[in-house]
């Protein structure tokens, strides 16, 4: 009996699962849409609407996936980075979900992302009004991302380069730690956990997982960086395998 109530159980989970990603890729998808007219708008004006347009989608579904019970989120500790401005914010990257986690909370912020973002249709028309800097082209991505540090914007960035695959990080890049140079700003750290590992390197959206995903994100120190990218980028990179060496689930362990 209690075989077969556990079947049902992970049953109706599973069903919840999918239903919520089909929920968020039509938000996704018809706030796309909706958002094409704002294309004929100056950016100051457009970019911020945007990126509270952004954060507020993904605070809606992460608040309906905790209270569904398929979640359970503990990221009050980045509310505080609302009243921050001229800052990058450097996290680890345990999954692809990370981005919703921050800027579901963080409501102006801007992220460095990946050149392919631009042509995905659930993602790609938001990104570009709200002034997200794709790394497309490296030496153009520096310069816009330090133009819109310098300018007052929180850029949020992964210095992994790509999804974690060795715990508890991968080698950082340097490229951050040029950013933050040249815009003269803190180097903002951004701890993130887990328990699973959805949607780390290789796991496909829709393959479900087990329930609850648990994520928790803290406040690390802030940093700055020197004239050397490498040393910086060596000193990201320990204080996140300081910080992360204890807080790693079991289960992430490769």
């Amino acid at each position: 009996m209690r075989v077969g109530s556990g079947l049902l159980f992970r049953i109706g989970q599973i069903f919840l699962f999918y239903l919520l990603l089909l929920w968020l890729a039509v938000m996704l998808l018809a706030g796309n849409i909706a958002a094409l007219p704002l294309l004929l708008t100056p950016r100051a004006f457009r970019e911020p609407l945007m990126q509270r347009a952004i954060s507020a989608t993904f605070r809606l579904f992460l608040d309906v996936s905790e209270r569904s019970g398929l979640m359970v989120l503990d990221l009050g500790a980045l509310d505080v980075l609302n009243r921050q401005r001229k800052m990058l914010l450097v996290a680890n990257h345990p999954s692809m979900i990370d981005v919703f986690l921050i800027i579901s909370r963080v409501r102006s912020a801007i992220c460095l992302m990946k050149a392919s973002i631009s042509s995905n249709i659930f993602l790609g028309v938001g990104a570009y009004m709200a002034g997200y800097v794709s790394n497309r082209h490296v030496s153009f991505m520096l310069r816009n991302a330090a133009t819109a540090v310098e300018k007052g914007s929180l850029l949020l960035a992964f210095p992994e380069g790509t999804r974690t695959t060795r715990q508890p990080v991968n080698d950082m890049k340097p490229g951050v730690a040029l950013i933050a140079k040249r815009a003269n700003a803190p180097l903002q750290t951004i701890l993130i956990s887990t328990n699973s590992p959805y949607l780390s390197k290789g796991w496909k959206i829709w393959r479900a997982p087990q329930f609850p995903l648990i994520y928790r994100a803290r406040l690390g120190q802030q940093l700055r960086a020197c004239d050397c990218p490498a040393k910086t980028a060596n000193t990201v990179q320990s204080y996140f395998e300081q910080e992360l060496a204890y807080s790693i689930d079991p289960r992430m362990r490769a």
